[in-house]
């Protein structure tokens, strides 16, 4: 068992397996969530719960997931942060997406406290974490990654990928998931355009699945096109905040994105074709791979489920009887 004391910040739908997975692993975990009640189960496995950011100021090393970097400032500067009192962590270890901007800011702040940022966003969703196969990226002080380094292998079972100084990882990531994006919605696309000419998605799919553009990603989310399936792992709307802080990188360094350019527009539609909706707000919180629906509303083709239940490859091991 690990003699380091952890901090945790974040009980979302990836925050609360990543602070599990801490959790298993043996490390002693204090952890804090806003709403109480979605961190007390892991006080039930051996996490200990405090009051308020401000009671983690004494772990070594604090770790946060929560959904932007406002919610980053505020866990660490706000009042009653981790750092409105004396204590500071020795290194802070944020697995959010926020811009480079943001984050080189925060890791001056935390300079100034004598604190390091190791800043390591992850790849994956809450079953990724849950079977092992979440990825990390993660960039700072190389002496601060190596001391963080067996905390983010018991979240992401390969580690993560040291990609250099600063904040490099933030690149990483934003660029994955404009990667995402792009792909979540030629996949549509494509799924729509081959529906309409009489194909069965969960066909059509398997052929891709199987075939070399086939993914691990177009293979989780099969499910969820072939059976409209939008249980929720990523918002439409972070995507598109993702997106833009994709945009706003390549305006920056002067990279000319055009595929990501039309796909940041066709998923401003998605946002319209919720108002068609009875509750907006509602699907507008359901997994954004309910793109489907928009390309095909504008393809002219109702969609229904095909209640052909297709394997995600993130299933848990059974356990042996």
């Amino acid at each position: 068992m690990s003699s380091l004391k952890i901090g945790w910040v974040g009980m979302g739908r990836m925050g609360y397996p990543m602070a599990e997975r801490l959790v298993d692993a043996g490390f002693d975990t204090y952890v804090w969530n806003r709403t109480r009640s979605k961190a007390e189960p892991l006080a039930a496995k051996g996490a200990t719960l405090v009051d308020t950011p401000r009671d983690l100021a004494g772990v070594d090393i604090l770790g946060t997931m929560v959904s932007t970097g406002k919610d980053v400032e505020q866990v660490y500067f706000g009042e009653n942060g981790v750092l409105s009192g004396d204590g500071t962590p020795k290194i802070f270890l944020d697995c959010s997406s926020i811009s480079s901007e943001q984050s080189a800011d925060i890791r001056t702040r935390l300079a100034e406290r004598g604190a390091e940022l190791i800043a390591s966003p992850v790849s994956g969703n809450g079953k990724c974490v849950k079977s092992g196969k979440l990825s990390a990226v993660a960039s700072g002080p190389k002496a601060a990654f190596d001391k963080v380094e067996p905390v983010i292998s018991a979240i992401a079972a390969n580690g993560a990928s040291y990609v250099g100084e600063g904040e490099l990882a933030r690149f990483c990531k934003i660029a994955h998931n404009v990667f995402l994006g792009v792909v979540t919605q030629n996949l549509a696309e494509i799924t729509v355009l081959a529906e309409k000419a009489g194909v069965p998605r969960a066909a059509f799919l398997d052929f891709m699945n199987n075939s070399v553009m086939g993914s691990i990603f177009t293979r989780y989310k099969t499910n969820a096109f072939v059976n409209l399936d939008w249980t929720t792992t990523f918002t439409p709307e972070l995507l598109r905040k993702d997106l833009d802080l994709g945009l706003g990188a390549a305006r920056n360094l002067g990279v000319p994105m055009p595929v990501t350019a039309a796909t940041r527009e066709a998923l401003q539609a998605h946002f319209g074709a919720a108002t068609l909706k009875e509750d907006p707000d509602a699907y507008l919180q359901k997994d954004f791979s309910a793109l489907l629906e928009t390309v095909a509303l504008a393809a002219g083709l109702e969609l229904k489920s095909e209640d052909t239940p297709y394997p995600t490859g993130l299933e848990l091991p059974q356990a042996a009887e």
